[in-house]
Formats: structure tokens, sequence, C-alpha cells
């Protein structure tokens, strides 16, 4: 980072970035915050909408319980005459009526039994008390958890018990009128649905505060923290908004939501606190948080890498060209380009600082070293005892065969010691193919019957650029080091072909294999950088010219074969061939 905050353009660049990317972050931060807190809140919102549901289809359900329960009393004549008998009478005078009123041959009908089979659902009902009234007085039932009944006689209508409050419960007044004479009202039914049971289920609900209000503005809360939560209840109804945010306190919001039930005398009031919400959902905040840092974090390491890879660029730029101002063209670790001006420019120096090597190795010194090896070939390898061997056999074969057999052998030989005197360095590996193709023509016919070889070689190899006169000298070991004179089968291959990133030449034998420590002592002297040695143009020579013509996308291994012979591999990557070919063309 340090590399890149020197650079006055590069320092300017980050602070900008950087700020921008603080920014972005806090302010998608934010908003994904809103978001979440508008979702919970609706949440909230759907709850508080479920339990007064909830609470509507209770009442609704009671309802027509009673309504069920009324019409049971009009089709039962003996339900109508032990309501009489209960109407207005003490607990002792219900009795005498009763059994003044029974018939032997029916069995008795107790209006309280009735209520408490029918509405009670034995003591898990919401109705708690049924009342039968007069115009002074009422008797009342009630039945308690247990679904066990008490009883109130003669009490006065005025009556602390039938004062209707929203703490106690919602109550629904019958009539009761005579089945025989409809326009004559016998007395009337007060059911009180218990306030506690119904709003049980919004109990069970995750409210935070919530309450019932009546239109005379009693409050039963359901849920809430006393009288604070009534308080604030009774805020949210004198605000009169179906919905909406209320202010409690400097910073603190609450959010609130109310019902008006369409069938009962009451209206469904539930609220949020905003403050204990987020404490609530203090955990998945601070994943969001973490959430928007680690991005942060991570654009703004990206935008310190490309800002450090750029000035990277910039100063191998400056480096480039401080090369060439001294001449050094000495090559360099490959770098990897950005696609920008930068890598654009970096790209074409360091390709032209390449280019310039390529050809100054290419014209002069290479030729150099290519003199060095004609010169050491003409000295040691075809040499006066190689020619008069060679004659020698064309001329044993010009007395047993017939001319045409002889001319080829001259036409060869002749081809032969023209492609060598050429003064051409680089040739095809068709042509290097060619030349070995010639000198083992030749030792066909030294070796009649005894020498055979064969070439198989992809043609994607045959124009690829190479050094001349490199082939002869491996297959000339095979001669030296590993022919059978007396074996009626000596042979050598030669095999190449293309895989997807390199191109692979091997020169196989059948000959005498090399022993393991003087394999282990060829593969040092391969590994070595230094020149071999002025009495040798062997593998060693063959290996260093290789070695300089292509660079690292050159080696060259040399193993035993595992039934005979020696097999020496040749691999050329296909960056270091077109490479070659590319200077060739500049």
């Amino acid at each position: 980072m340090r590399s890149f905050m020197q650079i006055k353009i590069y320092r300017g660049k980050f602070i900008a970035y950087a700020v921008f990317v603080v920014f972005i972050g806090l302010a998608l931060g934010a908003l994904t915050c809103a978001v979440l807190l508008d979702q919970w809140v609706g949440n909230s919102r759907n709850e508080a909408a479920g339990a007064f549901s909830r609470v509507e289809n209770s009442l609704q359900y009671d309802a027509d319980r009673i309504e069920a329960f009324m019409q049971r009393v009009y089709s039962n004549s003996g339900l109508v005459s032990d309501i009489r008998s209960f109407l207005g009478n003490n607990a002792e005078g219900y009795l005498t009526s009763r059994l003044q009123g029974s018939q032997y041959n029916r069995p008795l009908v107790s209006f309280p039994d009735d209520m408490k089979s029918f509405l009670s659902n034995g003591g898990k009902g919401d109705i708690t008390q049924i009342s039968l009234h007069t115009e002074q007085e009422a008797n009342v039932v009630s039945f308690d958890n247990n679904g066990n009944t008490s009883y109130l006689f003669r009490l006065p209508s005025s009556d602390e018990t039938f004062r209707e409050t929203i703490q106690k419960g919602f109550v629904y007044h019958k009539k009761l009128s005579d089945p025989n004479q409809i326009s004559r009202q016998l007395g009337e039914f007060r059911f009180l649905v218990s306030s506690e049971r119904i709003f049980k289920t919004g109990q069970n609900d995750r409210l935070d505060e919530a309450a019932a209000v009546s239109d005379s503005g009693d409050v039963y809360l359901i849920a809430g923290n006393g009288r604070s939560s009534e308080k604030l209840i009774r805020r949210i109804v004198a605000d009169g908004r179906t919905h909406g945010f209320l202010s409690t306190g400097f910073l603190d919001r609450a959010y609130f939501v109310t019902y008006h039930s369409s069938e009962f005398d009451y209206r469904f009031v539930s609220t949020v606190d905003l403050a204990s919400l987020i404490r609530q959902k203090a955990n998945v905040l601070l994943i969001v948080f973490l959430i928007v840092l680690a991005a942060m974090i991570c654009v703004l390491l990206l935008i310190v890498y490309n800002l450090r890879e750029d000035a990277n660029f910039l100063r191998r730029i400056i480096v480039s060209i401080g090369r060439v101002k001294t001449a050094d063209f000495t090559p360099v670790n490959p770098a990897r380009y950005r696609r920008n001006e930068y890598g654009m420019i970096a790209r074409e120096l360091d390709d032209m600082i390449r280019q310039l090597d390529r050809h100054i190795r290419t014209n002069y010194l290479l030729k150099l070293k290519q003199q060095e090896t004609e010169m050491k070939a003409l000295q040691h390898q075809i040499n006066p005892h190689f020619l008069y061997n060679t004659l020698e056999v064309i001329r044993s074969s010009a007395l047993v065969n017939s001319a045409d057999h002889t001319s080829d052998a001259i036409a060869t030989l002749g081809a032969l010691y023209r492609d060598i005197v050429k003064n051409e360095n680089i040739i095809s590996l068709g042509s290097e193919l060619n030349l070995l193709q010639k000198y083992l023509k030749i030792m066909e016919f030294k070796y009649p019957e005894r020498f055979y070889y064969q070439f198989n070689v992809d043609p994607a190899l045959i124009p690829l650029p190479t050094v001349k006169f490199w082939l002869q000298p491996l297959a000339e070991n095979f001669f030296i080091h590993g022919f059978h004179p007396e074996s009626e089968f000596n042979l050598l291959i030669v095999t190449g072909w293309e895989e997807e990133a390199r191109y692979v030449l091997e020169i196989v034998d059948n000959g005498n294999r090399i022993s393991e420590e003087h394999l282990v002592e060829i593969r040092q002297k391969l590994s070595r950088g230094d020149d071999a040695p002025a009495d040798s143009i062997g593998l060693r020579n063959v290996y260093t010219r290789l070695r300089f013509f292509y660079g690292k996308g050159f080696s060259m291994t040399i193993d035993n074969n595992e039934e005979a012979g020696v097999k020496i591999t040749v691999i050329l990557s296909k960056e270091a061939t077109n490479d070659v070919q590319a200077a060739d063309r500049g």
C-alpha cells in the first residue's frame, strides 16, 4: 500500500474511492435497516390483525351459541316453564314451583343444568355469568373454571354485579317473551362473556402492548406493563388514527394500529415500541452491519489491489525504459498485464526488449555458436574416416548391386554434404529431419539388412523453426554406443506429436542401455550451465544450442527403455516456438 500512496495521483484516487465506498456502504446499511424495520413493524401489524380476528371470531361464536340457546328455549316448553319458575323467585320458591309444576310421567327439566351443558362447556367456555331479569330484580347463575355452578337470587337490577364494563366482559341482552303471546315479555336474559377468557388468545400472541377499549373509554389491558401502557393506549385512542407512529420520548417512537369492531362495542389497539423492537432484533442488525462492513473492506481491498497493480506497472514501465537506456536486454520474469493503457505500454515495452534480445542472439551470438558447431562437426564427426568408410560401402555396393543403387548412395552423400556446408543457421524442423533421414539412409547402405529407421512426426511440427544440425549427433550416439553390428535388427524411431501447450519429439533406439551411474553423470552435465568442452559436440553441445535458441521453453530428458535401448525426449513449449517465429518474422 505504501508504494502507490507515495504517488500523488494514486493517493488522491484512493482517498476519493474510500470516501465514496464508505458513503455508499452507510447508505446501503441504513436502507437495509429501514427495510428490515418496516418488515418487522409489518409483522407486528399482522400479528395484531390476527389477534383481533381471533377475538372477533370468539365473540361471534359466543353470539351464535347464545342465539342457538334462545331457539332451544322457545322450542322446549319444559325449559320455558322452568325459566318462569326461576324468574323472580328465591331458591326455595324456585324449587317449590318446580315440584308443583312437575308431572310424574315426565322427567324434571332444569334450566340451570341445561345452560351449563349447552353454554358453559364444562367451565371451558367464554360465558361465565347468566342473569334473568325482571324490571326490579334478577337471579344470577355463574360458572367457574371447573364448571361448578353458583346462584344469586333476588339481586336488584342496579346491583354492582350487573354493571357493564369491558373489565368484566361483553354483555349480550336477549328478551324472554311468552311463547303463547309473543308481545308479552316475561323478562330479559343477560349473558356475560368474560374478557379474560376472550382475550387470553391475544395474550399468547407476540404483542408488545395491546388493549381492548370500549366505546365508553374503559381499557382492558391485554399485554403491557400497567399504567404506562394504559396511558399510551388512551393517547392512541385520543389520536383518532387507525395506524401510525406516536412519540413516546425524546427520540423514542411507537407504532400503533387500531381495529374497530363492527359487531361489538370495542376497539382493539396494539402498539410496538421501536426501541424495544430494535433491541430484540439486535443480532440481525449486527449481522447486517458486519456484512456491510465486510463488503466495504472487500471493495477497499479490491481498490488497493488495482491501484497497487497500476503502480507496479508504472514502475515496471520506468524500469524497462531504464534497461533500454543502459542496453540491458536480459530476460525478466513475465508479468501479468492489465487490460488498460498501463498494461498495454508495459506489454509493448517488455515485448520490444524481448525482440531486441532475440534479434541480437539470433543474428550475432547464434551465428558464432553455429560456426563453432560446424567446425567441430567437420573436425570430429564428418572426418576422413567417416568419409572413407562411406565410400567403401558405396564401392562394395557397386560391385554387388546395380548402378541405380550406387547412384542413390552417391546422391544421398552429396546431398548431405551440401546441406551441411550451407550457411543457414535457422531451418525448419522438417529440414532438420531431412538431414537426419539422409544420414540414416547412408547408415542403411553401410549396414544393409541390419539397420532400420522410422519417422512418425505430426505435420504440426514440420514448420517449427530450429537450429541446424542437432538431430544427427543424437542419432550418431546410437551408432557409437548402442549399435550391435552382429545383430540383424537395429532400430531407430523418431516420433513427434503436438500436445495442448507443447511439442514433443522422441528419438528411441533398441541398442545398449546406459548404466545408472553414467546416466546420472550425463544428466548432471546437462543441468550445468557451462558450455561443452572443445573436443566434444555430443549431448551437451546439442542441449546448449537448443537451450540457447528456445530459452526456458526447452527441456531434454534421457532415459533407458524398459526392454532395451535409450530414449531421448525433447520438449518445446508453444510459447517458446511462438516467440522464435515472431522474432524470425521481425
